[in-house]
């Protein structure tokens, strides 16, 4: 469960993230250092568990290109890349295929070694009660959800391929494993379940699609997270955007070709389909 922006993702989906103040001058790609452990591009990193990837990769020597839609309105995300000259912010809104596409293109030639799909939308608990349901709401959330990872998965396959480690992550949910929810009683976001199993079944596509260029692709949920997606739910078995982004990293740390396709959970191990 991701933590872009709810409320206000419906009446921007097309519009380019300008960059603003000390987010556009931040980290430019010269300033990197030659030496560092790889490249991750994180998309939907002004805050939650994108965020806390950002600050954890750039802690371990990434090179991150960290993007959001507007990363300048984000101040975590600013005073991150101020602080490290190994981070990159890039305005991106991952429903807008012309602006992946020109990311992608501006990004030619670097090599990524990990991509993670992290942008996502809940599309509100509130506008999928059954009998109720605000239908236009829905393509929204699977133009962010399913139809955005995709898209970024082609424009940047020939990046990816390049690179030493060749990972493409997706952040599921344990709520698109029908699985698991078949043996649950609650009844809720048609929407948002329905986009993180089409996500899951559309990455086992390109697994098999790109296996033979050695690019691994990793489906992991990332627990149940104590951030604002969360839409005020505080269980006991909730954790931090930090220890979410912590065991996810050390899950994609040690994917494998094996694992490429499956759905894994954060704490290790797989998820049923």
């Amino acid at each position: 469960m991701t933590a872009d922006s709810l409320d206000t993702t419906f009446d921007r989906l097309t519009r380019r993230a300008a960059l603003t103040g000390a987010a556009a001058l931040a980290a430019p790609s010269g300033a990197w250092s030659q030496s560092s452990p790889g490249t991750v591009l994180i998309t939907g990193a002004s805050r939650g568990i994108g965020l806390e990837m950002a600050k954890q990769y750039a802690a371990r020597g990434y090179k991150v290109i960290a993007t959001a839609r507007e990363p300048g309105r984000s101040e975590a995300l600013r005073a991150l890349a101020a602080a490290r000259g190994n981070v990159r912010l890039e305005g991106l809104d991952v429903v807008n295929i012309e602006q992946i596409d020109a990311l992608a293109a501006e990004l030619k030639g670097t090599a990524i070694d990990i991509l993670i799909n992290n942008a996502g939308i809940s599309g509100g608990s509130k506008n999928q009660v059954f009998g109720q349901i605000k239908y236009e709401v829905f393509d929204p959330v699977m133009h962010t959800n399913v139809r955005g990872p995709l898209k970024m998965a082609e424009a940047f396959f020939d990046h990816v391929a390049a690179s030493a480690q060749k990972k493409l992550v997706n952040i599921s949910s344990t709520e698109g494993s029908i699985g698991t929810l078949i043996q649950r009683p609650d009844v809720r976001n048609y929407f948002y379940r329905a986009s993180k199993a089409a996500l899951n079944m559309v990455m086992v596509n390109v697994a098999k699609a790109v296996k033979d260029k050695g690019v691994i692709v990793g489906i992991v949920s990332p627990g149940l997270v104590r951030t604002d997606f969360a839409e005020g739910l505080n269980l006991p078995i909730m954790i931090t955007a930090e220890q979410s982004a912590a065991a996810c990293i050390g899950i994609i740390g040690n994917l494998t070709m094996e694992q490429s396709g499956t759905f894994l959970r954060h704490s290790g191990g797989g998820v049923p389909w």
